[in-house]
């Protein structure tokens, strides 16, 4: 059985994530303390009690969810003696690449954390709030091909792209909000339906470029290794152990496409990924996986039982 490990992106916050990892296990405990330390903010509080308006913003989502990805991998690793080397391959979804990376050893942990504030305060900087918008387009009839036309004709009036190719019928456009708002009606008349999305700023398009120089200047300056794991990384759906390649890949991130759907189809072709483990808050890593991959097996990692009865399976 081929493992791999996948890692959730923003949106996958909830007041409480991680709270009975901490209760459970030392090694959960210790790393949403590190965590804190890192960042000199009581992080792990706000977690577990919110509120949920400060814990969505961008600089807090992006560490938190990191930091309970990496209590999941850490409590495998020190309580059951399941290290990353059980998997063939790690990816993760935006931000939780790095969560990927931190998990693979690539990166360390409280280096995670600072450059991920970083990330979310440079994605909150580069675009004034309100001029930019995402909406998520759904439905049986949506695929890449479709968002594409509809991002092309918000084009006509502003930045708009395609940023999410998570699974067919559920792709996200990501833009100026004029261009979003046009691209919106042009998917509705092609068959789908379009949801705006409750984000701060227009994630993954060419109006993130001022966050991907802030990102890049931090970036060179990080300490990344090879990855324990091959990285599937978002903007090639393909895996790479290049620590070099990896530094330039999450600066192309800020601004690039996630290609989720592309990524997942490799791991369960090409990568001969038959089990796909998602660490961390959420199950929606786990939806997409079954949707895409529906031959593998999927399941989430993000409570003691699960962690548990997935190191009595292996």
């Amino acid at each position: 059985m081929s493992l791999a490990f996948l890692f959730p992106g923003q949106g996958s916050q909830a007041v409480g994530m991680g709270a009975d990892l901490a209760e459970a296990f030392a090694p959960a405990r210790a790393v949403f303390e590190e965590v804190d330390e890192a960042l000199k903010q009581s992080l792990s509080k706000l977690m577990r009690e919110g509120p949920i308006e400060d814990l969505t913003l961008t600089e807090n989502a992006q560490p938190a969810l990191m930091a309970v990805s990496l209590a999941v991998i850490r409590t495998l690793e020190q309580e059951f003696g399941l290290g990353i080397d059980k998997a063939a391959f790690v990816a993760g979804h935006s931000l939780g690449e790095y969560s990927a990376l931190a998990a693979a050893g690539a990166i360390p942990l409280a280096d995670t954390a600072r450059l991920l504030k970083l990330r979310g305060q440079a994605m909150q900087r580069a675009v004034p709030v309100g001029e930019g918008a995402m909406a998520s387009l759904i439905g049986p009839k949506t695929d890449l091909a479709l968002a594409e036309a509809a991002a092309a004709a918000g084009a006509e009036v502003g930045v708009c792209v395609v940023a999410n190719d998570n699974n067919v019928g559920n792709v996200v456009i990501s833009g100026a909000k004029t261009a979003v708002d046009k691209a919106i009606e042009a998917a509705k008349a092609l068959g789908a339906r379009a949801i705006p999305l409750n984000v701060s700023a227009p994630f993954h398009c060419p109006l993130m470029q001022p966050a991907a120089d802030e990102m890049a200047a931090a970036l060179a300056e990080a300490r990344i290794s090879a990855p324990r794991a091959p990285l599937v990384a978002n903007v090639l759906a393909r895996p790479t152990l290049d620590a070099e390649v990896i530094r330039r890949l999450l600066v192309e991130q800020v601004t690039g496409r996630v290609r989720w759907r592309e990524s997942m189809e490799w791991l369960a072709g090409e990568g001969g990924v038959t089990r796909f483990a998602e660490a961390g808050a959420g199950k929606v890593l786990t939806g997409m996986a079954k949707r895409i991959a529906p031959d593998a097996e999927a399941l989430a990692l993000n409570a003691p039982a699960d962690l548990e009865a997935f190191a009595k399976s292996l």
